[in-house]
């Protein structure tokens, strides 16, 4: 019999930036006894949390629920409004927008990537100029979609959606607008409606707390409009069989049920808490967290400050220094896990997440177990990071959800 001897004493802490940790009140809703999907119960819990969903895109339009990975909910958004061949604009943000680009190409689709060169456009969120520039050259108004990551998970830097919209009506250009905010629903600001967002794509194990296991799209009008006439094969995928039963709350196939139960006590907390503060918490552990980068005199992944994301924070190590050699250390020492550097940057930085179920003592945890684990690395370090991070928060209290 296979033995996983996982964590023997005390609590692990899960500081990679997605999954997040998931609160021990929502692990109680899953594990309520699964019920009928096709009974009134279920039609009751179905209502709730499509409309409770709502407020957390910001939207006034339909969220669909799939029982699927982010990448499920890629591809639904491309296949309800796309045709074989359509071109698609892209822009390199990192290693996610890469692997959206990869399954746009095994789609049948022709995106064409925007973005620096090199490593230099993994260190900073979309220039919106880029894309308004190519827009300005498609006379033909052959794009039928630009397609941009919100918040990059492998690198900490957010985009401006609200610009990259203004880009595209700056040019009067018919292309769909598509956003993978995965990492950032419920961490990093976001607004479906007041950005002109088409087809706004989410996943449940980030700022939702959630285990991973269910993703969404967010649906304008337009994106609607465009499902009428799109021609890539979808089935499974299809806003048009989903959305009609999912008026009384349910799903034309077996929905992710007892995730559906933690997704409801999520959104439950997330309203009690209050949505705002729920972003200017990530907003101060974040800051906390990279002035604790700054402290050790390391440089942060992401180099455009008003790019910086609440979500996590990437932590670049000196040349010479493999940042998994370090971040396996840390783990097998301090059972603390942090994310890995992707593609362009693995080896050269790993990843804190300060998102979800985060408060200030877990932060401090984490920065803790990383200064501990950089010294035994011997990376040559500058002054204490937790020092300065415990500083930036004692300077700069939240006020408690519970008083606000």
């Amino acid at each position: 019999m296979l033995t996983l001897d996982f964590h023997p004493a005390g609590r692990h802490f899960l500081h990679i930036p997605g999954p997040s940790p998931v609160p021990d009140r929502i692990l109680r809703a899953i594990s309520h006894p699964t019920i009928d999907h096709r009974g009134p119960e279920f039609g009751a819990l179905g209502l709730q949390v499509l409309d409770g969903l709502k407020h957390v895109f910001r939207t006034q339009h339909p969220v669909v629920i799939y029982p699927a990975s982010g990448t499920g909910a890629w591809e639904a958004a491309l296949v309800n409004t796309l045709g074989p061949g359509d071109a698609v604009l892209m822009y390199e943000t990192g290693h996610f927008a890469s692997l959206w680009k990869r399954l746009a190409e095994r789609l049948g689709l022709r995106p064409e990537f925007l973005g620096l060169p090199g490593i230099d456009g993994w260190r900073r969120g979309v220039d919106a100029t880029m894309i308004e520039d190519r827009l300005h050259a498609d006379r033909e108004r052959r794009i039928r979609a630009v397609c941009v990551v919100h918040n990059e998970t492998s690198t900490g830097a957010t985009s401006d959606i609200a610009a990259v919209r203004r880009a595209i009506d700056r040019e009067g250009h018919p292309a769909l607008l598509m956003v993978d905010t995965i990492s950032g629903l419920a961490s990093a600001e976001y607004r479906h409606d007041e950005w002109g967002v088409d087809v706004t794509v989410a996943g449940s194990q980030k700022g939702l707390m959630l285990p991973p296991g269910i993703s969404f799209n967010a649906v304008s009008p337009r994106a609607l409009e465009a499902a009428k006439t799109a021609t890539l094969p979808r089935a499974y995928w299809d806003w048009a069989d989903i959305l009609p039963m999912n008026r009384n709350g349910y799903w034309p196939y077996t929905p992710n049920t007892n995730l559906l139960y933690g997704l409801h006590e999520a959104l439950d907390m997330l309203m009690h808490e209050g949505l705002d503060h729920v972003l200017a918490r990530h907003q101060r552990l974040a800051a906390a967290c990279r002035s604790a980068v700054r402290g050790w005199g390391l440089e942060i992944q992401c180099v455009d400050p008003a790019a910086y994301s609440p979500v996590l924070t990437g932590v670049m190590m000196p040349e010479g220094v493999d940042a998994d050699v370090v971040r396996a250390l840390i783990y097998d020492h301090f059972d603390l896990s942090l994310g890995t550097g992707l593609g362009k940057v693995k080896g050269r930085m790993f990843r804190i997440g300060h998102l979800g179920d985060c408060n200030d003592l877990m932060l401090m945890a984490a920065l803790c177990g990383c200064e501990m684990g950089l010294r035994m690395a011997g990376v040559n370090l500058q002054g204490s990071g937790v020092e300065q991070a415990l500083h930036h928060l004692s300077s700069h209290p939240l006020e408690s959800a519970r008083t606000a």
